[in-house]
């Protein structure tokens, strides 16, 4: 699929993978709209990109917010092609610990909100037999202790395109899972400043799970994909080796290992948390919503207001 004078539609376009996408998307022909909670830096990565570059705010978590994003781009552009549900946020945490409404908002946005986006903009796909990629992550099936919201999110975002792709791929619509393992965005930078243990963690996982890409590679890559309509995508490509092996990640003998590792690493993570006083970095928290978690060394309870 070639993308000159195609509509191409991204969720969390102000910053990151987003932007970088709809970049990169334009510079090859596309015809762009930003969707995003961060009206300010939406303005300025459409500018960035181009007059052509259409930006709306919408929030992946409110349907009637999605449905309103969608109807406001078939209007400018006249219909969708491409869809790229890429919104997303990262929380830490343990079952026990973790503040429940970051657990639950990080489900809300990254799992249910791709179902939003593939809900509303479905139709206007199918009209021109176009393609839908959805960030699952490599965490979809390589899962980490101490962000349970996130693995969960990204695995249930990866079953609904598997799901999905059978509903309408008789209908010539391709449906695509994209796997980014580390990729050098803020969401990914402000973690491993902020939380010791997270950086500490991450630096003793095996090659290729632990590879940084730029924002950049990570774009091309993704757009290139769409216009092979591929049914997964892989940033970096070497993290397919980690795909190829998710049995052997998952096995009883991994989880043994991983086990014996989070014993150190789980209370310490969890006291890096209760510093902090919140579950997630600072932007996450105040664009989201999430409480500022005193209740992180309660046991999770949320602070009465």
């Amino acid at each position: 699929m070639v993308l000159r004078d195609r509509v191409v539609f991204v969720t969390g376009g102000a910053r990151g993978i987003g932007a970088a996408v709809g970049a990169e998307a334009a510079r090859r022909g596309a015809r762009v709209a930003l969707a995003g909670l961060e009206t300010g830096k939406l303005a300025e990565t459409a500018a960035a990109i181009g007059p052509d570059t259409h930006h709306v705010e919408c929030d992946v978590a409110d349907l009637d917010s999605v449905e309103a994003a969608v109807a406001g781009t078939v209007e400018r552009f006249g219909g969708i092609d491409v869809v790229l549900a890429n919104a997303g946020i990262g929380t830490f945490g343990t079952a026990e610990k973790a503040d429940p409404g970051a657990w639950v908002r990080t489900i809300d946005v990254n799992l249910n909100g791709a179902f939003r986006t593939i809900h509303a903009t479905l139709p206007h796909v199918a009209e021109r037999r176009g393609y839908i990629g959805v960030v699952c992550s490599i965490a979809s099936f390589a899962p980490l202790a101490g962000a349970s919201a996130y693995s969960a999110s990204k695995a249930g975002a990866e079953s609904l395109v598997r799901a999905v792709r059978q509903e309408v791929g008789h209908r010539g619509v391709d449906v695509g899972a994209i796997h980014p393992s580390w990729i050098d965005t803020d969401l990914v930078r402000e973690g491993e400043l902020e939380v010791p243990s997270f950086r500490e963690a991450r630096a003793k996982l095996p090659w290729p799970l632990r590879a940084t890409t730029s924002v950049g590679d990570c774009a091309a890559a993704i757009v290139d994909g769409i216009e092979r309509r591929r049914a997964r995508v892989f940033v970096p490509r070497t993290a397919v080796l980690a795909y190829w092996l998710r049995t052997l990640i998952t096995s009883a003998a991994a989880e043994r290992a991983a086990t014996a590792d989070a014993a150190e690493r789980i209370p310490r993570l969890e006291r890096d948390l209760a510093a902090l006083g919140r579950p997630a970095s600072a932007r996450t928290t105040a664009i989201n919503g999430l409480s500022s978690a005193d209740a992180l060394d309660r046991g999770g309870e949320p602070a009465e207001r």
